[in-house]
């Protein structure tokens, strides 16, 4: 293996795991303790301003109904999403932020915030360029190796 190719694994592989680790220590000492990173991650997925339904949700988070059933009920006892009945039709079940749900969701979204502001901190436009090339195509690799849906398609549609 090439030197190259054993430092940029080293640095995937240890930043991959620093993320996760500094995302959970971040929640657990912070005003969020009860919340988990894969119960903030569907806040995430929740959004801010509109009502969602559970198969919306459960689409960009690439799990079951069931599934983000069980993380809702536990994320409604706790205070941060609350269930609602669609106008139209009833028989459809939104999810929505709470006050407390929004304040999680902002704290949350300020943290990723820092993180790409200190990953491209003194970095030259260029620079920045070749970085977000180089993580798209590592994304892309992804995506299609392990079929995983393309998140990242939908937000550009949407730029």
């Amino acid at each position: 293996m090439s030197k190259s190719i054993y430092i940029l694994n080293e640095l995937l592989v240890v930043t991959f795991n620093d993320i996760l680790t500094i995302e959970q220590q971040a929640l657990q000492q912070g005003i969020f303790k009860d919340l988990s990173v894969t119960e903030i991650h569907t806040i995430e997925a929740i959004g801010m301003y509109t009502p969602r339904t559970m198969t919306e949700v459960s689409m960009d988070l690439d799990i079951t109904i069931g599934t983000l059933s069980t993380a809702i009920n536990h994320l409604v006892r706790k205070g941060y999403v609350e269930r609602q009945k669609c106008l139209e039709d009833r028989r459809i079940v939104q999810v929505k932020l709470t006050k407390k749900g929004k304040l999680a969701y902002r704290v949350h979204e300020k943290f990723h915030s820092d993180m790409v502001k200190a990953t491209i901190e003194g970095l030259t436009e260029e620079e920045t360029k070749v970085l977000i090339r180089s993580l798209d195509k590592l994304n892309s690799f992804f995506k299609q190796k392990y079929h995983l849906k393309n998140v990242m398609k939908k937000e550009k549609d949407n730029d």
